[in-house]
């Protein structure tokens, strides 16, 4: 352990130069030569497979394994990519031992699942690194559809609706398209510039155009487009951090852990990024774990993860909770915090011990605190700026059907609407249908 790694307080350069590119490689690296064509084997090819039951794109996955099986990857990822066009980024961060790989029968009768994620990353990888965009534009319908927010709905609506003919202008208010494939991931799930280089491969279907640092409500609004444009598709994720609600926590060095993912995601340079040598987060979904395991990456010699309920309530996967775990990352959980202690910094956090009443969590009336040079907050994100003649539902856009909103011509999807479950994978499958919808809307034909 280094000095670095003791200095109290938040310090860049916990780590020697070296270390930081081996932290930070590559979490799951990819299947290579034979490995593909013998994990592919392990598939049973099922009717009626559970595994594409349990996929929110519904991607034919035993058609795709087969497809490898027999040595055309090539026609894998198309298989893949005919339902979910950000199928790569999506074999690297969808929480696979919940979904396809937690249904596979090889699971229930053998404990191992078929590498489902794996083999679908080794597909759409190979046809991505070919010359062309494996899709062709439809004919020309002459219609002109704004889409708002480039995250993985916006995205998955836009390539779409290219692909049926439309003219789609793709507007985003950050600098960089991918949403939170770009800005909220833990950066060893998509090294290398993935997300950035998945959009310019998806934008290759042609028919799109990008105008970034463009806000809904600051530079666009929602009745100039609808003015504009034939059709308006919101995909605006979750721009708002809820609060602590804990005494004391407007004190130095009290962050956002959504922020803190985004600065580590946009670094050039990682030895420059400050962190503490005792760090506490306070959340259970994938943001918590995200921020938890990269401050430990960073250099923090303790880090805790704590939760207001019992450890099976959290949202990250028990695949990612022990991987927090397996990173040195400590998990508290049936606490919630009371007060930030510090003076102008934080130095200590206290909580309660919770637990579950009628009423919902209770105070047990028992303390404890943690030690803590940087707190970051981990507990949800809420939809901001939302055009105020939005009929709303739990904080959300109320929609029916494939993503229709109330207002006329206006869809949406993803993490801003009512009834999805904030997955990367459930987004681009909200987009892609509500791409389907406004076209037929449109064009009277699917």
């Amino acid at each position: 352990m280094t000095n670095s790694q003791l200095t109290p307080g938040v310090v860049s350069g916990r780590l020697p130069a070296s270390s930081y590119a081996e932290n930070f490689a590559d979490v799951a690296p990819p299947l290579v030569g034979n490995e593909a064509r013998i994990a592919a084997d392990r598939c049973y090819f099922c009717h009626d497979a559970p595994c594409v039951t349990a996929c929110p794109t519904s991607i034919d996955i035993p058609l795709f394994i087969r497809q490898i099986a027999t040595g055309t990857p090539d026609a894998a990822a198309r298989t893949i990519f005919h339902q979910n066009i950000l199928g790569g980024i999506c074999a690297r961060v969808c929480p696979t031992e919940n979904l396809c790989e937690g249904s596979c029968v090889r699971m229930e009768a053998e404990g191992k699942p078929v590498e489902i994620g794996a083999l679908q990353r080794f597909a759409t990888d190979h046809l991505m690194a070919q010359d062309e965009h494996p899709f062709r534009r439809g004919p020309a319908t002459g219609k002109r559809i704004a889409v708002v927010g480039a995250g993985p709905a916006g995205l998955s609506a836009a390539h779409r609706l290219a692909a049926k003919g439309n003219d789609v202008t793709l507007f985003d208010a950050r600098p960089k398209p991918g949403g939170l494939n770009e800005y909220g991931i833990a950066s060893y799930k998509a090294v290398d510039g993935f997300a950035a280089r998945e959009v310019e491969w998806l934008m290759g279907i042609g028919g799109i155009t990008l105008e970034s640092g463009k806000a809904l409500g600051r530079d666009i609004t929602l009745d100039a487009l609808r003015e504009g444009f034939d059709a308006v598709f919101l995909g605006l994720g979750l721009q708002g951090v809820n609060a602590l609600g804990a005494e004391g926590e407007e004190r130095g060095n009290v962050g956002h852990a959504v922020d803190f993912i985004r600065d580590l995601r946009q670094s050039g340079d990682l030895s420059s990024l400050p962190i503490g040598r005792d760090v506490v987060v306070i959340g259970g979904g994938m943001t918590a774990i995200d921020a938890a395991v990269q401050a430990r990456l960073l250099g923090a010699q303790n880090v805790t993860i704590v939760y207001r309920r019992d450890q099976s309530r959290m949202s990250a996967s028990r695949h990612e909770q022990d991987h927090a775990t397996q990173c040195g990352v400590r998990i508290i959980c049936n606490a919630a915090p009371v007060k930030v202690h510090g003076n102008g910094t934080v130095s200590e956090v206290e909580f309660m011990y919770t637990s579950e009443g009628p009423n919902g969590l209770e105070d047990t009336g028992q303390r404890f605190r943690l030690p803590a040079d940087q707190l970051l907050r981990a507990i949800g994100q809420k939809l901001d700026g939302a055009p105020a003649d939005l009929a709303m539902s739990g904080g959300k856009i109320a929609v029916t059907g494939r993503g229709r909103s109330s207002l006329a011509g206006v869809w949406a999807g993803g993490d801003c609407a009512a009834g999805g479950d904030d997955l990367t994978v459930t987004a681009v499958a909200e987009g892609r249908d509500a791409a389907e919808d406004i076209h037929e809307a449109l064009n009277g034909r699917a």
